[in-house]
C-alpha cells in the first residue's frame, strides 16, 4: 500500500460452510469480486466479518491463503482479539505472509480509559514494530470512544505505526486533522461530507453491496468536488441501518444469490421474514439490483 492509505474498503464478509467453519475459498472470492467489480478493498475479520467469533487458527489459514492472491495492496487485516497475546500472535503471522496493515479495535468487554488504551497499542507496536495500524473507533462494540488527546499521543509517539483511524463512533472524523494520517468514516452517509474536510475514504459493512456507488461518490469528489450519487448512496445505507442489524441484513441479502450466506455463527442470525420483506421492498423502491450487488 502507499504511505497514505485511502479509498473505499468493505468490512469484508466471511462465508461459512454448513458446519460453520470458515470457507476460505468463498471468503476470498467474495473479496475479489468486490475489488474486481466495484473497485473496493477489503478489511478482513472486523465485526462484519464475524472476526470475534472465528477461531485464531481459521484466521491464520485465511491469511496464508491470501498470500497467494494478487491483491495484497488492497487488504487490511482485522485482529478482533481481546487477548493482547493473540493479537500480537496473529499480527506476526500476518507479517510473515506479507501483510502489515491492520485494523485494530481496543479491548472490548472491560472498562477502557485513555491510559489503558494507550498501553494496549504501545505494547502491540513494541512487539510488532513493522505494523501499520488503523485504529478502530467503535464505542457501540467496545464501550470506548477515542479522545483527541489519546489519538494524538499515539500518533506522536508512534508515527510510523499509527497511520489511520476508522471512526465508526463518529466523534473525530470532522475534528481530527493530522498530516499523513488516514481518517476513514465508518458509514457511507458521511463519505462525501468527510471527503470535503480531509477524510480519505470509507471502511463500511454495507460497501459489500453498495461498493460501486460508494466508489462513484469517491471518484466524483476528486474530479469535481461533489457527486450526484451521494443522496442515493445515503438512502441505501439507511435501508440497511433501519433493519437494526447490518450483519444480519447483509447475509440475508447475499443469501438470495448464494444460500451459504445464511450460515452464521451464533448469536448472529439472518433477518426474520417480516424484516427481510420490509428491507427488500425498500431496496426495490430504490431500484437496487440485488443480483448484481449494485445500485443501477
Amino acid at each position: 500500500m502507499s504511505k497514505i492509505i485511502k479509498g473505499i474498503f468493505a468490512a469484508s464478509m466471511s462465508v461459512l460452510k454448513a458446519d460453520l467453519s470458515l470457507d476460505i475459498k468463498a471468503t476470498i472470492n467474495h473479496a475479489k469480486k468486490n475489488l474486481d467489480e466495484n473497485g473496493v478493498g477489503s478489511a478482513f475479520f472486523g465485526s462484519t466479518g464475524c472476526g470475534q467469533l472465528i477461531s485464531i487458527s481459521e484466521k491464520k489459514a485465511l491469511i496464508e491463503a491470501l498470500a497467494n492472491e494478487n491483491f495484497k495492496e488492497t487488504i487490511l487485516i482485522g485482529t478482533s482479539c481481546n487477548s493482547l497475546n493473540d493479537t500480537i500472535n496473529l499480527m506476526k503471522h500476518s507479517i510473515k505472509f506479507g501483510f502489515n496493515h491492520f485494523l485494530i479495535m481496543n479491548v472490548a468487554y472491560y472498562k477502557n480509559e485513555d491510559k489503558g488504551v494507550y498501553s494496549f497499542y504501545k505494547k502491540i507496536v513494541t512487539s510488532v514494530p513493522k505494523s501499520k495500524i488503523i485504529l478502530y473507533n467503535f464505542s457501540k462494540l467496545s464501550g470506548y470512544s477515542f479522545s483527541v488527546d489519546v489519538t494524538k499521543k499515539l500518533i506522536k509517539d508512534f508515527p510510523k505505526n499509527i497511520v489511520g483511524m476508522k471512526d465508526s463512533t463518529g466523534n473525530l472524523w470532522d475534528k481530527l486533522k493530522i498530516k499523513n494520517f488516514s481518517m476513514f468514516v465508518g458509514s457511507e452517509k458521511k463519505l462525501l461530507d468527510g471527503l470535503k474536510v480531509g477524510v480519505v475514504g470509507c471502511i463500511s459493512a454495507t460497501t459489500n453491496v453498495t461498493g460501486t456507488l460508494a466508489r462513484k461518490v469517491f471518484d466524483d469528489f476528486f474530479k469535481k468536488g461533489d457527486s450526484p450519487h451521494d443522496s442515493r448512496l445515503k438512502a441505501l445505507r439507511t435501508v440497511f441501518d433501519e433493519t437494526g442489524n447490518l450483519i444480519s441484513a447483509l447475509h440475508t441479502l447475499k443469501s438470495l444469490e448464494n444460500k451459504n450466506y445464511e450460515n452464521l455463527l451464533p448469536p448472529l442470525e439472518v433477518l426474520n421474514d417480516e424484516k427481510k420483506l420490509e428491507m427488500l421492498k425498500k431496496l426495490k423502491n430504490l431500484n437496487f439490483l440485488i443480483n448484481k450487488n449494485i445500485a443501477a
